[in-house]
């Protein structure tokens, strides 16, 4: 078996065109609802913490049509089952970490999840995973749309990593793990910056700077105040993905096989004994030289 027929044989959720279109047009208003401060300044709606609560309603209405296009006809029972076993373990192992020190045990599984199942599967994961984490930590809040959305990108973006097998797969994961660890970093921050600091210190937001002026002061204010705890939650990736990540992606693969997410239906002709066209019925006791055949309009022995 090809590399490319495993893949696709073990992609959990089909995305169609419509669908993909869907992600396309929801990544688009993700990349705006997080980088609302450059586009739209604090106090215009009438509050400092206006923008961030409208993006982030926004974004659960948004999240709410995308997993309803995927579901409409691009996952199936059993993919649904993996989802959801999957979202309870991402849910039961977060408040092991607890992102004390920046270590956070949910990202490697999504990457590994992403690789294996497809983007789709690794966006939706990412977002049923948070929301159930965040349901039993009680961490409930404005911030969770964001970080449900940060997580979308995480294992979707996984799915899309090129081809690579044994050690190379490994190392490339890890490396993606690490990457993105400061990528989740790097966008949560951007929601609650421009109102978490003294407007007179130098990597406070200011609006009406250029453009490159303002991201200036925001790399100052997250290499300042989130660097220790991205590098933290980069580490765990790392270590996570090198330790666990050859038995957890072969668990993934052989649970792809056996469940053959994607195998198409086909259904045997019916095979009825009552005597119906193109059915043949046993020759009883008594019977009749060419009785036994039950076809209809057949022909009779002449005078």
């Amino acid at each position: 078996m090809t590399t490319a027929r495993a893949t696709a044989r073990a992609t959990a959720i089909r995305i169609n065109a419509r669908a993909g279109i869907v992600i396309a047009m929801a990544g688009f208003l993700g990349v705006v609802a997080f980088f609302w401060p450059f586009l739209v300044a604090p106090g215009k709606f009438g509050s400092h913490y206006a923008p961030p609560l409208i993006f982030g309603v926004l974004l659960v209405i948004v999240l709410c049509v995308v997993i309803s296009e995927i579901a409409e006809g691009g996952i199936n029972s059993k993919a649904l089952a993996m989802l959801g076993v999957l979202s309870a373990v991402n849910a039961a192992i977060r408040p092991l970490g607890a992102g004390t020190a920046g270590i956070e045990t949910v990202f490697f599984i999504l990457v590994l999840a992403g690789r294996v199942y497809g983007p789709g599967f690794g966006f939706t994961l990412g977002c049923t995973s948070l929301f159930a984490s965040a349901l039993i930590t009680g961490g409930v809040g404005p911030w969770m749309p964001y970080q449900m959305f940060g997580c979308a990108f995480v294992g979707m973006l996984a799915g899309f990593l090129p081809r690579a097998s044994g050690r190379k797969e490994v190392a490339l994961l890890a490396v993606y793990g690490s990457l993105s660890g400061y990528l989740f970093g790097f966008l949560l921050n951007l929601s609650f910056w421009p109102f978490s600091l003294d407007p007179n210190s130098s990597i406070a937001y200011l609006p009406g700077l250029p453009f490159t002026e303002q991201l200036q002061r925001y790399l100052a204010f997250d290499l300042a105040t989130s660097l220790g705890w991205d590098t933290g939650r980069a580490v765990t990736n790392f270590i996570c993905i090198c330790l666990a990540g050859p038995a957890v992606l072969t668990v993934f693969r052989r649970a792809a096989r056996k469940a053959r997410f994607q195998a198409p239906i086909r259904f045997a002709p019916r095979r009825t004994t009552d005597g119906g066209p193109g059915t043949k019925t046993p020759a009883g006791p008594g019977t009749p030289p060419g009785a036994a055949t039950g076809r209809r309009g057949s022909k009779r022995a002449g005078p």
